[in-house]
């Protein structure tokens, strides 16, 4: 058996034996606490998988998806990531430039707002942003993806400061009311489907809209 061969299948045995070690913690779980290391150890798996997709994955990471071609979240925007070994001048240095000497287009390809649906793994909000009209879809791609000011979004669209802003409130609101109401049907069938951050949210608006309506009903009733 060759070098490489032996170091993979002594990698598979240790896998195996972790896996199966978790299911006999699993099993014989029986008090909280016992619970509570299996939780433990389960989040720990979670940790280290997305740390190596961090680690192989060119894509934007969800925790920080408007900076996606950062090293760390402190570094500046277009900072180049010192993963790549290589010293490329600028404009050849810019990321799409980088993605694409890499072999990945995806981001390259759907860079604009009738196509940025397509980069979002969440099918609820990717859904969502497909249905938004083209006005919504212009000024939430800018803003959001491109991170450019109201003023000069006004000046690229023709429009008033006052106007985008607006645009850009009923656009992020027609957002937050559509996926509410999905993320309410996966707490109501209680699906597998509900992540923590959907139901911080899911929390958060209800809060919201209950305090609204109760305004709403203490006004009326006056």
């Amino acid at each position: 058996m060759r070098c490489g061969e032996s170091d993979m299948s002594r990698k598979m045995l240790v896998r195996d034996a972790k896996r199966i070690a978790l299911e006999r913690m699993e099993e014989s779980a029986r008090t909280h606490e016992d619970f509570e290391e299996v939780v433990k150890q389960w989040n720990y798996n979670d940790s280290n998988r997305r740390r190596r997709e961090r680690y192989n994955e060119i894509s934007r990471p969800n925790a920080i998806m408007l900076h996606w071609d950062r090293a760390n979240p402190n570094d500046e925007e277009g900072f180049l990531r010192s993963d790549l070994n290589v010293v490329i001048p600028s404009p050849i240095g810019h990321r799409w430039w980088r993605l694409i000497m890499q072999g990945d287009f995806i981001d390259t390809i759907y860079d604009n707002p009738d196509e940025m649906w397509q980069l979002v793994e969440d099918w609820d909000i990717s859904s969502i942003l497909k249905s938004l009209t083209k006005k919504q879809k212009e000024v939430f791609y800018l803003s959001v993806v491109r991170l450019y000011s109201n003023p000069y979004i006004a000046y690229l669209s023709g429009k008033t400061d006052r106007a985008v802003r607006k645009l850009f409130a009923e656009t992020l609101t027609k957002i937050q009311d559509k996926l509410y109401i999905k993320i309410e049907h996966l707490v109501k069938t209680k699906s597998p489907n509900l992540t923590f951050d959907k139901g911080i949210f899911y929390t958060i608006t209800k809060e919201k809209k209950e305090t609204l309506d109760k305004a709403k009903s203490d006004c009326y009733s006056v």
